[in-house]
């Protein structure tokens, strides 16, 4: 079992549950992408960008992160060395030909696939917008002010609410109007504990149902990023993240103690959205060492060394985010959207 009880295995990233097909929209777009080469609509060579495909889909960059996973573990594509990822394995360049929806076979037969879900295609926007402003205190949120800005109907801005209401970035008040949670120091240790409790029992849980060839290909990631490190983007440092702490965990057969983490995630995007923001990388890099320690361990079938460096790693982890949190706070006014106001204490 893959899945936490009512939500997908890989939380936000699935269709609609209108849609007829349910199976999750990462593997929806590995399978267009994969008939894509095979019929030669994609070309050998051809650059693909998270970004750029996302866009196409009118998805988050997240299901197509994990789409291009699958792939290169089949070798359809593989990693290019500036960014993104080719198609095929014979070109050391990338071919310039620019991607458009056809190529996907994106056309009336295709279009549940870009439509079911609206909500992910404001989901990341929206996500950046409100961690930012929870650690600027209690905010309210007006549901219709919020579909005005983002140019989409009212139900698509309530699914993207409920999918953010469910990590615990907005939660709805006594008068059942939408508030974005304060992000305070208590708050931030509080969701910390849970992580440092469950996640190395997820570890261990998780370990025999992690396919060895997603290991060795996000070991290789890490490896690949750490030589290139402070070089890489905000999305590669995001992936890596997703990587262990989303998409490994994920294994677990547990739903109760993925239930649990699915809040707890918030720390995760705490750190992702404040690095987006500074556009800046730290100093000295925040995780990758320790990530690539916990992999390791994996890959010698060591469950109780690996389990304990990523109990280290999250231990380690809350001065760091909690110091960003207050750098941002002491260098940066709140930008507030037209849907979000200020509650006063």
């Amino acid at each position: 079992m893959n899945a936490e009880r009512g939500m997908p295995k890989h939380g936000s990233d699935t269709m609609d549950a209108a849609n007829p097909d349910s199976s999750p929209l990462y593997l929806r777009i590995r399978d267009t992408l994969a008939e894509a080469i095979s019929t030669g609509r994609l070309p050998e060579g051809a650059l693909l960008l998270e970004g750029h495909v996302a866009g196409i889909f009118a998805s988050t960059r997240t299901p197509v992160r994990q789409a291009f996973m699958l792939l290169e573990e089949t070798g359809l594509i593989k990693r290019f060395d500036g960014r993104g990822f080719l198609v095929g394995k014979g070109r050391a360049a990338p071919l310039k030909v620019a991607l458009t929806p056809g190529m996907f076979g994106i056309g009336e037969e295709a279009q549940g696939l870009r439509k079911a879900a609206g909500w992910e295609a404001i989901y990341e926007t929206l996500e950046r917008e409100m961690v930012h402003l929870s650690a600027f205190g209690r905010h309210r949120v007006n549901e219709i002010e919020l579909a005005r800005v983002h140019g989409v109907g009212r139900q698509v801005a309530r699914d993207a609410l409920t999918r953010l209401e469910s990590l615990g970035i907005v939660e709805k008040d006594e008068r059942m109007r939408w508030t974005i949670v304060p992000l305070d120091e208590k708050r931030m240790r509080d969701l910390h504990d849970i992580r440092v409790a469950l996640e190395p029992v997820a570890l261990k849980q998780a370990f025999p149902f992690i396919p060895a060839g997603e290991r060795l290909a996000m070991t290789a990631r890490l490896e690949r990023a750490l030589a290139a490190y402070p070089d890489l983007s905000i999305e590669e440092m995001d992936g890596m993240e997703t990587d262990l702490h989303i998409t490994c965990l994920g294994h677990c057969p547990n739903p109760e103690i993925l239930i649990a983490l699915r809040r707890a995630r918030f720390m995760l995007n705490v750190s992702k959205h404040i690095m987006g923001v500074s556009h800046t990388m730290p100093a000295n890099e925040p995780f990758i060492a320790e990530h690539l320690v916990i992999f390791r361990a994996l890959e010698a079938g060591d469950i109780d060394a690996a389990s304990e460096a990523l109990r280290h790693h999250i231990a380690i982890s809350l001065s760091k985010v909690i110091g960003r949190v207050r750098d941002m706070r002491s260098s940066r006014e709140p930008e507030r959207p037209g849907y979000a106001s200020e509650i006063g204490h």
